[in-house]
């Protein structure tokens, strides 16, 4: 279950639409700590992270 919640938010951040924390929200976490280390154990990397690296790769290709 976490693996999807993961993969569905890892595809609103590449969305750049929502804010972390609005993510984290859609997803039913209330608490940012257990978010991100869920987050970072299955995508390897944390939520602000991932978003930064996918919003880069998107402005420079």
């Amino acid at each position: 279950m976490q693996r999807v919640k993961v993969k569905v938010a890892k595809t609103k951040l590449e969305k750049g639409s929502k804010s972390i924390y609005e993510v984290m929200s859609d997803m039913g976490y209330s608490d940012d700590k257990a978010f991100r280390e869920v987050f970072k154990r299955i995508a390897g990397l944390s939520p602000l992270d991932y978003k930064a690296k996918f919003n880069r790769e998107w402005m420079f290709g």
